[in-house]
């Protein structure tokens, strides 16, 4: 498979369902029931504008029958007066529609995307493993667009296409049915040019959606790892690739302009045929006496905006299929379970705290793995029957080789991901009967890869914890020396970041992220590889500052460099899912196994002799 295919096989959107479903729409409707005054104003709005515009070709009717023929001027002047009122009315009532379902729409893609991007934080790590970034991206932007192109001119508004329509028919019958039907007898060809059109624009539509999802993702992650593409030199390969995959979105779009290009003057066609039918035979009717020359006129500009709607209601169609084909990958998002979510006794306890309240404050408590089996895809488990226990203030390492399992005992620990088999307890009770927010309150986090946002380096500290003041900041940031590098800042602590932290270096966020650890106080603290990306010096300076961090504290450190890690409690040592060793660094050397190779691989790779004397 090429490298497009498999790209086009990963982030092509799902595949559309049916044009209309009655359940999307009525699940659709009920973002409009908290703005049901604003929808009523609108409706009256439109009911009343399509009355007032069946009133110019009536008047026009009337001046011609009645007052040219008779030379009354006052009367002409009444008409005229008529005409301005209702053309000034019908504005207005035009501007309270627009203006209503316009700031409605806006009101309703706030909350649409306010619930999407809740349900996104929400939704575990299993979920974002699997889905792309770039196609989230869609569902949240440009999927909303369209549902706000739906409510602002598609679901009200049809209704004044029907009452126009119906009015119009309604009047012409009214005036003479002869001319009525004959005005009527070209709705078969209206029929089939708009089932044409549907057909067409519908694939058309499919094909503009899939091409975009595409761009949105190839986007995200080219310029994601741009450092990736110049340092291979991909710039060329990935240009091109984007010149494909711009020019299907290009021509799909252009295939859609056709349609609308072949639809819109074919049904000025059809329109113009039908007022040559009108003139011919009723013509003739006025030449006999047998029609008024002003029913003639009103039959003519009646039938010109008796075809306008149903052109606009085609229109509305397209922007109903797109309204449908949003909503459903929408509410399949919506509708993604939560895997990782508070019992039902948490939740219940949850009714009663405020959503963004502060987190309890709690102890280490005892934590133990209790013969726990994971696996992150069907097939092969990462963790295989994996017991230990953690007290109080103990200091623990994990090591082992890559894909051993130590990241994922960090995941499961922090429920992230739910254990397939055994479980994970503190102090006696299974992790998945706590609260999410009270779980992940008693740790601190400091990862290899860390996430810094855009922001001052302050905030990046304290992410948005209020309790967490200047002073604490800077206590935190000494501690871990990172004011070394923070004060030579032209703004210190004060000086924004670019996105991901990018005008800091690995080890510089490394430190950050630390300074973040401590100034959170959590009873618990992960160091995930830690220091695997700080030089050499900046690993001697934080040595100290972290043996200020972890006491008192529980400590789980995950790490490659044996030589940070000598003077923990207890090292646990994973070799392909499973726990093969466990003891303090002199023991585990002592017993010449796993660690002891690795220990020995890894000192002989430094050119040292340090592991004599450290085992004797």
């Amino acid at each position: 498979m090429t490298d497009n295919a498999a790209h086009a096989a990963t982030h092509d959107e799902e595949v559309l369902g049916k044009a209309y479903d009655a359940r999307l729409m009525r699940r659709l409707l009920t973002y409009l029931r908290p703005y049901r005054p604003q929808v009523a104003l609108a409706v009256a709005a439109i009911i009343g504008h399509s009355i007032l515009e069946l009133a110019p070709p009536y008047l026009t009717k009337v001046v011609i029958d009645r007052y040219i023929p008779a030379g009354d001027l006052s009367g002409l002047g009444f008409i005229a007066v008529l005409f301005f009122v209702a053309l000034t009315v019908s504005f207005a009532l035009e501007y309270v529609q627009t203006w209503t379902m316009q700031m409605t729409g806006q009101r309703i893609m706030f909350d649409l995307r306010m619930q999407i991007y809740t349900h996104l934080q929400r939704l575990d790590l299993r979920f974002h493993d699997r889905h792309p970034v770039g196609r989230m991206m869609t569902r949240v932007t440009t999927d909303v667009d369209v549902l706000n192109e739906l409510f602002t001119s598609g679901v009200v508004s049809v209704f004044g296409d029907l009452f126009t329509l119906v009015g119009i028919m309604a009047v012409l019958v009214w005036m003479d049915w002869r001319l009525a039907l004959m005005a009527f007898s070209v709705l078969p060809l209206i029929v089939l040019i708009t089932q044409w059109f549907r057909r067409n624009v519908r694939d058309s539509y499919r094909a503009v959606r899939t091409w975009l999802a595409r761009i949105n993702a190839f986007l995200q992650e080219r310029i994601t790892g741009n450092a990736t593409v110049q340092l291979f030199r991909r710039e060329e390969r990935d240009r091109v690739a984007f010149d494909t995959i711009n020019a299907g979105h290009r021509d799909a779009n252009v295939q859609s302009i056709f349609y609308y290009a072949v639809f819109y003057p074919a049904v000025e066609v059809v329109g113009a045929l039908a007022a040559a039918l009108l003139l011919w035979i009723g013509g003739g009717w006025v030449i006999e006496d047998a029609l008024t020359l002003g029913s003639l006129v009103a039959f003519l500009q009646y039938s010109q905006r008796f075809f306008r709607p149903i052109s606009d209601m085609s229109e509305k169609f397209n922007v109903l299929q797109g309204a449908m084909a949003s909503s459903e990958r929408i509410f399949a998002l919506l509708d993604t379970p939560v895997e990782i979510a508070n019992s039902r006794t948490a939740a219940r306890d949850d009714m009663a705290r405020p959503a963004f309240g502060p987190v309890a404050q709690t102890t280490a408590g005892v934590i133990r793995f209790e013969h726990v089996t994971f696996a992150y895809v069907q097939g092969e488990p990462v963790l295989r029957d994996v017991s230990f226990e953690i007290q109080p203030g103990q200091r623990v390492a994990i090591v082992g080789a890559t894909g051993s399992g130590k990241t994922t005992i960090v995941n499961l620990l922090l429920r992230f991901y739910d254990v397939q088999e055994g479980r994970i307890t503190i102090d006696g009770a299974d992790i998945r009967s706590m609260r999410l927010d009270e779980l992940r309150g008693r740790f601190g986090l400091v990862l290899q890869d860390v996430h810094l946002s855009s922001g001052t380096l302050a905030s990046n500290v304290r992410l948005g914890r209020e309790s967490i003041d200047d002073a604490a900041v800077r206590r935190a940031v000494e501690a871990v020396r990172a004011d070394l590098f923070i004060d030579r800042l032209p703004r210190g602590l004060d000086t924004r970041l670019a996105e991901r932290g990018a005008t800091l270096s690995v080890g510089q966020k490394q430190l950050v992220s630390f300074a973040r650890a401590l100034a959170f106080d959590r009873p618990v603290l992960i160091l995930d590889e830690a220091t695997s990306s700080v030089d050499t010096d900046t690993e001697m300076l934080i040595r100290d500052a972290l043996t200020t961090l972890m006491r008192g504290r529980t400590t789980l450190a995950i790490a490659h460099r044996l030589s940070t890690i000598q003077d923990m409690d207890r090292i646990l040592v994973m070799h392909k899912g499973h726990l093969r060793e466990s003891g303090s660094h002199q023991e585990l050397l002592a017993g010449r196994g796993i660690y002891h190779r690795l220990y020995e691989l890894q000192f002989k790779a430094r050119g040292t002799t340090a592991l004599a004397p450290a085992a004797s």
